[in-house]
């Protein structure tokens, strides 16, 4: 098995980060769980500078959009939340043996190509898993935040997310209405193999950038052409 690439990390440039349970296990057992793991969330974001624009917490793993203002702001982050919860299921809950599977995995995301569509991706996770018909019904997302406006402290808005409109109101409404359209299959596929594949997710300028500052590649060899076709791009700005 190939050795997994390490792990990029830029002051000021978002990660997808997903973390799963020990085999795909639950990790959040009741209520008061999402809510310990959120309230711990906020607090680690605060102490290591890491910005928190939308998150998911699903039964059995969990997906981030953070920006670090340190590079090692997001794995200082993750490592003192998952030590802390760990502890907190093992008491509660009187469980032994792991509760996350390994390392989490994490990718750079190119801000002005796909920042909206991660977010969107993201909190359409309980749509996609037939949990919820709409995102709106399910509690443990930032979606209730970003496209209904309540209020919560640990979200803070991107500059992606405050360029939609000049106002809460219009810019909630406007995100909203990014959700009527699906995220194309091969686009789902870009995001899913960049974040466990610690691929970049951007456009080739992006890439290029991020490959000279961080010395190896960032992506996969090109196969049978270029993916990156015209039909991609289209679906890419029809989402955004």
């Amino acid at each position: 098995m190939m050795a997994r690439l390490p792990r990029l990390n830029l002051p000021g440039v978002p990660q997808h980060v997903m973390q799963r349970g020990n085999n795909r296990q639950v990790c959040f057992f009741d209520e008061q769980d999402y809510t310990v793991y959120l309230s711990k969330l906020n607090e680690y974001s605060e102490k290591y500078q890491v910005a928190v624009h939308s998150y998911v917490l699903m039964t059995n793993h969990v997906h981030l959009l953070v920006t670090p203002e340190e590079g090692d702001g997001v794995s200082r982050l993750i490592q003192s939340l998952g030590r802390y919860y760990v502890r907190y299921i093992k008491q509660k809950h009187e469980r032994t043996g792991t509760l996350w599977q390994g390392r989490y995995k994490s990718t750079l995301v190119d801000s002005e190509k796909y920042f909206l569509i991660v977010s969107r991706y993201i909190e359409l996770n309980p749509v996609r898993a037939h949990m919820v018909e709409h995102p709106a019904e399910y509690p443990w997302s930032s979606y209730h935040k970003n496209a209904l406006g309540k209020p919560i402290k640990l979200i803070t808005p991107h500059v992606c997310y405050l360029s939609l409109a000049k106002t809460d109101k219009t810019r909630q409404k406007r995100y909203t209405a990014l959700f009527e359209r699906d995220i194309p299959d091969y686009t789902l596929k870009e995001i899913r193999d960049a974040v466990n594949k610690a691929w970049v997710l951007g456009g080739d300028g992006f890439k290029a950038q991020i490959e000279k500052q961080a010395g190896r590649r960032v992506s996969p060899e090109q196969r049978g052409g270029d993916r990156k076709s015209e039909k991609y791009w289209q679906g890419c700005n029809q989402s955004l």
